[in-house]
């Protein structure tokens, strides 16, 4: 080839050759096995070019590569570089990848509870780990040269997202930002941004799969394609796919099949015969069991693979169907291999805390191939199933969606049991991003050829629907960016409050609602040309017919206004006699899932008309907590009683009662029955309508019936137009509203907060004062709280074991709402200084309603929650696993994050309040915390 060319032209090769030689890249390239794909040729050349770069592409298709090449140019050039990630397990991750590249000595780790080697030149963290140094003006950032964002689309996480834009906006001009991203839909926005704040910006977007994904359904014994196939298209990879018509003609038939057994006219032989077709059909269609699916894809070729479970429960029940139904994947050689791994890494656990853990259970299943894996298990176990899954030793992962999230552990398939998922409030549809990131897992480059993403048929699947996931391939990345306590004393201290104010007006949720700002606009001019037209089409030669469409209007909202008070006074009523209930009293729950009789178990009162803590504190009126006669324990809502309820009797509630055991629940609800069974509901009789007595709308009435208009033939033609042109003005004033509401919205945040926490004495002008200071020194959710618990002292005095009790309501939320009797306490003055924290926060409650500061909205305190408080002084207090968990009902995977969360703020504690009790308390609850599985848990 070179042969054919000119003497010019081999001569320009040469010179290209000699010039690529000379470039970082080039030695770089040589340290993989395997070539560079373009999109990461041109983002690490622009990275050498001095440029930042924003790298959006989807899981698995090697973006880290351009991060690699980041440490790569530092260590090069003799500078740092910081590589960050949103997660403690990714962290540990790339630290022994980078590690087993440079050497120990060149690679650091900080992940808030592990410090390895931190003044290196190139130094792993969390996210948080750097927001921290940059507030801190730590002399670690000194010749600090690259920063890599990995997964930096967690910006759009409303917990954690903030501290993403934080980082970008606060750091140094002269440090060289690396971001990776997912595939995401407005990546030329984000890059927009990022060129304004951070400087030029190259924007790197690849759709290509580097492995190609194949969509299927599995329905009872047969694996169908989601699209039908296309000759010359590879997968995924292809132009324009339609829905397989087999799959359709399939869920036609599903969704339209009869209802059977209800032909009276045919009699009961049709019925069998019905029966008996239905039975037939169903034979051919099915949800396959985990087993079976497991075994089916086993018998394809189509394993590893991880099957996506939305509960934990289910993984744990998933392992257990399998093992039950037989199932081995591994030989004996894989389960000698797999016994051996698992005892060098669970050497470290103590013997009496093995049974607790479940670890022989959890080692049979690994033995034989099988694991679960969630956020429940102890940090540990989820380390052992991965390495063992990347081995190859491990075939079958049950796991909820956390996996998905970054850790390096590709399949040949992905299988997803439902489309939907718990949010922790309600049952939600998957969204395109959620099933990309999912499926995203399946197909492991340099090893598959293809990967399979595989969805499990469920009555009332639409097959059209589901191609529509799979077919958006992208999600949009939305800011989650608000102000903190915590931010607006560390800004206002570096910068002043003006120049504070004019750097959270850069932020990229600024950014966007400045964008959107634009359109709303255009909106509201079209809106104001079409009123001109309504308006027109709303004239009446009769007279004034805006005039009469106002009367009309009135008179509809005099009647709406009459209908609420009815269902406010009602309402009022109803709490009123929710209010006079006692634990005992027998009534009958008039509406809702729970209707019918029940037993009053705990009245649960507002707030503040019982001392008390949270679970017997409601704000939205009384929640009794009840038995109902169907043995269910349910605490329930206003909502539930849409009329007054009055005791239709009473009983004893025996001592000995505990809600959770199924028995107890049983033979009370047997009792309940048997007293008071033969009562009936009594009925709420119907009041008088308030309408009917309404001097004002009698008024409203005779005035319609006096205007001109209402005389005019063509009034109703009129009205329509009139509500038309009423509906499009409150829609234009909506958007007016709107425009008003999205100039300068994070900068107006920032200024209450910063007038709240003048008021507390937290800032004096320009000025940060000592308790400010203390404030910047302690991050979280409850900065707020834990600064004016230190200003009062409400922890002074406390034991190590009693100061961690009460930090843990500043870290802790349950998650699920409060469904049963009040958490346990610790007694004494922890139990004191408990009620107290409550007290504070209803005061900053308070506080930020009056400074208008907004908990919907995502700033300002929650209220702490004591559930783990009783967990957290017993284990800090030196007691066994075995008796801390089996007394809060709790996975090892959560009690170890949440002590490793309390244990962080504890250090905080320790390093904000002033030498004496409260520090030397912190520090030595730190030492009491870190014991036995929290000790031994490299992963928080």
């Amino acid at each position: 080839m070179t042969d054919e060319l000119s003497p010019a032209e081999r001569y320009a090769a040469s010179r290209f050759r000699a010039a690529e030689q000379a470039t970082a890249l080039a030695p770089f390239r040589e340290m993989y096995d395997f070539d560079l794909d373009p999109f990461q040729i041109e983002a690490c050349q622009a990275l050498e070019g001095g440029k930042g770069v924003l790298v959006a592409a989807p899981t698995g298709s090697g973006k880290t590569i351009v991060g690699e090449f980041a440490v790569h140019l530092a260590l090069t050039q003799g500078r740092k570089c910081f590589y960050t990630t949103p997660i403690k397990a990714l962290s540990n991750q790339k630290y022994t990848d980078l590690v087993k590249r440079y050497g120990a000595d060149q690679v650091g780790l900080l992940t808030g509870d592990n410090s390895v080697n931190s003044e290196a030149p190139v130094v792993v963290m969390t996210t948080e780990v750097l927001r921290n140094m940059l507030y801190a003006g730590s002399r670690s950032l000194l010749g600090l040269g690259y920063v890599v964002m990995d997964e930096v689309h967690y910006l759009s996480d409303r917990f954690r997202g903030a501290v993403w834009e934080e980082v970008i906006i606060h750091l140094p001009e002269s440090v060289t930002l690396v971001s990776l991203s997912a595939t995401v839909s407005n990546a030329e926005e984000f890059g927009d941004w990022l060129d304004t704040v951070r400087g030029d910006t190259e924007v790197i977007v690849s759709e290509h799969r580097p492995v190609p994904l194949w969509q299927h359904v599995l329905a009872g014994r047969r694996m169908y394609d989601l699209f039908e196939e296309k000759s010359g298209r590879d997968g995924d990879q292809g132009g324009r796919r339609e829905v397989n018509p087999d799959l359709v003609r399939l869920a036609r038939m599903e969704n339209s099949r009869p209802s059977f057994g209800r032909d009276k006219r045919r009699g009961r032989n049709m019925r069998e015969a019905d029966r008996e077709r239905e039975r037939r059909q169903r034979t051919r269609i099915w949800t396959p069991g985990r087993p079976e699916v497991i075994d089916r894809l086993d018998a394809e070729g189509l394993l590893p693979a991880i099957t996506f479970i939305f509960s934990r429960a289910g993984c744990e029940a998933a392992v257990q169907q399998c093992l039950h139904a037989g199932l081995r994947l591994n030989d004996d050689a894989a389960r000698s291999q797999v016994r051996a791994i698992v005892e060098e890494r669970t050497a470290g656990i103590p013997d009496e805390d093995l049974h607790v853990l479940g670890y022989f259970e959890w080692l049979e299943g690994l033995e034989r191939g099988i694991a679960a894996h969630h956020a429940g298990m102890l940090p540990t176990f989820k380390e052992v199933v991965e390495e063992l899954f990347v081995r190859g030793l491990v075939k079958a992962v049950f796991a909820t969606e956390t996996l998905a999230l970054g850790i390096n552990m590709p399949a040949r398939s992905v299988v997803l049991e439902k489309l939907v998922k718990w949010n922790g409030e309600q049952h939600v549809d998957i969204t395109p991003g959620e099933y990309t990131q999912l499926t995203g897992r399946a197909g492991r480059r340099g090893i598959d050829v293809e990967g399979h993403a595989v969805v499990l048929w469920q009555r009332t699947m639409d097959p059209v629907a589901l191609a529509g996931l799979a077919g958006t391939r992208t999600y949009p990345l939305r800011s989650s960016f608000k102000p903190s306590y915590n931010m607006a004393v560390n800004l206002v201290s570096q910068f002043g409050r003006h120049r504070s104010r004019e750097l959270l007006e850069t932020s990229f949720a600024q950014f966007q609602a400045d964008k959107a700002v634009v359109g709303i606009s255009r909106q509201v001019q079209r809106n104001e040309e079409g009123l001109e037209g309504y308006r027109a089409s709303m004239t009446c030669h009769l007279g004034d017919f805006d005039e009469y469409a106002r009367l009309r209007r009135e008179l509809k909202d005099r009647e709406s206004e009459l209908a609420r008070q009815g269902v406010a006074q009602r309402r009022a009523a109803a709490a009123v006699a929710l209010e006079k209930l006692r634990p005992g009293d027998v009534i009958h729950v008039p509406t809702g899932k729970f209707a019918g009789l029940a037993l009053v178990l705990d009245p649960g009162l507002p707030a503040g008309r019982v001392g008390g803590h949270r679970g017997m504190e409601y704000h939205d009126g009384p929640r009794p907590l009840v038995l109902t006669a169907e043995r269910q324990v349910k605490r329930l809502a206003s909502i539930d009683f849409p009329i007054p309820v009055e005791p239709l009797d009473r009983m004893r509630i025996p001592k000995s009662f505990n809600p959770r055991s199924p028995q107890s629940r049983r033979d009370l609800a047997s009792a309940l029955r048997t007293k008071a069974g033969h009562h009936d509901a009594r009925r709420h009789r119907k009041e008088r309508s308030p309408a009917a007595d309404d001097t004002e709308i009698s008024r409203l009435r005779a005035a319609i019936r006096a205007h001109p208009c209402h005389g005019c033939s063509d009034r109703e033609d009129h009205a329509r137009w009139g509500e038309r042109y009423h509906r499009l003005l409150r829609d234009t004033r909506q958007l007016e509203r709107r425009i008003e509401g999205r100039t300068n919205t994070i900068a107006r945040t920032f200024d209450r907060i910063c007038s709240l926490l003048s008021e507390l004495g937290y800032l004096r002008a320009d000025q940060v004062t000592d308790e400010g200071r203390r404030l910047a020194r302690l991050y979280g959710e409850l900065d707020l709280l834990a600064s004016e618990c230190l200003r009062e002292g409400i922890w002074e005095g406390l034991g190590p074991a009693e100061l961690a009790g009460c930090a843990s309501a500043l870290v802790y939320e349950a998650r699920t709402a409060d469904d049963a009797l009040p958490p346990k306490l610790p007694t004494g003055r922890a139990k004191d200084a408990l009620g107290e924290m409550v007290r504070i926060w209803g005061r900053l409650d308070a506080l930020e309603e009056e400074h208008k500061i907004n908990q919907a909205e995502g700033v300002g305190q929650r209220e702490p929650d004591l559930g783990f408080a009783w967990a957290a002084y017993r284990w800090a207090s030196g007691h066994g696993l075995d008796e801390v968990l089996r007394e809060i009902d709790m996975p090892a995977g959560d009690f170890v994050r949440w002590n490793k969360q309390l244990i962080d703020v504890l250090g905080q504690i320790a390093a904000a309040a002033p030498e004496g009790t409260v520090a030397r308390s912190a520090r030595r609850a730190v030492d009491g915390l870190l014991r036995g599985v929290v000790a031994y848990s490299s992963v928080g």
